[in-house]
């Protein structure tokens, strides 16, 4: 029996500019962790619900996943740009919310409340905004303490 299932979402980014990247990291703004990003495809996200998740957080995750696609079809219909929506700018941490300007063509509601839900139930503040991945990537330093502070 299959745990898992893998969202293609090529055709999206066809449509709308909007990548599996941008779906993973808008999830952490609904409050779920961004699932497996490219694998085992390049451009889907791999779901995978453990036995123990609760029917109702299955249903906050598939009512999240409508909202996102809500928001793709505002890129795609040309009522937010492809490179200034909600989903290009996830995670939105509290900072950037609070920030004195926002130029931003949605609202700061919209990118920290896309569901009403999160206002009555608790909010996750990303403690970071995006970063740049494949920076991050070819950049690698260990922030670890090192080994000698270990020694006897």
């Amino acid at each position: 029996m299959a745990h898992e299932c893998i969202l293609d979402l090529r055709p999206l980014k066809e449509s709308s500019g909007v990548t599996a990247e941008d779906v993973a990291k808008r999830l952490i703004d609904y409050g779920f962790h961004a699932p497996t990003l490219s694998f085992p495809v390049p451009g889907t996200l791999m779901v995978e619900p453990t036995e123990s998740e609760p029917l109702v957080e299955l249903d906050r995750f598939c009512d999240a996943m409508i909202a996102i696609r809500e928001e793709i079809r505002a890129v795609e219909q040309g009522r937010w740009p492809q490179d200034d929506n909600p989903l290009k700018h996830a995670p939105h941490t509290a900072a950037s919310l609070l920030a004195a300007d926002w130029t931003h063509p949605y609202s700061r509601e919209q990118a920290a409340y896309p569901v009403a839900a999160l206002k009555r139930e608790g909010k996750y503040w990303s403690p970071v905004a995006r970063v740049d991945n494949v920076h991050g990537d070819r950049n690698l330093f260990c922030a670890c303490i090192p080994m000698s502070e270990f020694a006897a």
